[in-house]
């Protein structure tokens, strides 16, 4: 079973995601914040991070670029999913090795189209 860190600072998206991952057959962990989710790669690499950009703490941003230099951390999916659809924060995002974003709100159809096309589905 894959298993994917639903890493958000609101616990209603975390629950919403969740609902839909646990239903694609993921095995799902969570954090509010980058630092929490850093802690939680150190201990066991998810297969996939469903990532949040802004978030006290560490944002998204932050903890992505931290993510790719622990040993494996290369190995993760990454979605980021946000609220920011402005194409520079996009690109920005990809250039530290994110491998696909979701925009909020999404729905099992937009996250399902999403991990399918990083071939997490």
């Amino acid at each position: 079973m894959k298993h994917c860190l639903i890493v958000d600072d609101s616990a209603v998206i975390r629950k919403v995601a969740r609902r839909i991952l646990e239903g694609l057959s993921f095995r799902v962990s969570e954090a509010e914040d980058g630092e929490q989710a850093l802690m939680a790669c150190r201990a066991q690499m998810p297969d996939a991070v469903l990532l949040d950009w802004n978030m006290p703490v560490m944002d998204g941003y932050e903890f992505l670029k931290q993510l790719r230099t622990l040993p494996a951390g290369d190995g993760p999916k990454v979605v980021f999913c946000t609220t920011e659809n402005d194409v520079a924060h996009i690109a920005r995002a990809m250039r530290a090795g994110a491998d696909e974003y979701i925009m909020k709100p999404f729905d099992k159809e937009i996250m399902t189209a999403k991990f399918q096309e990083v071939g997490l589905v």
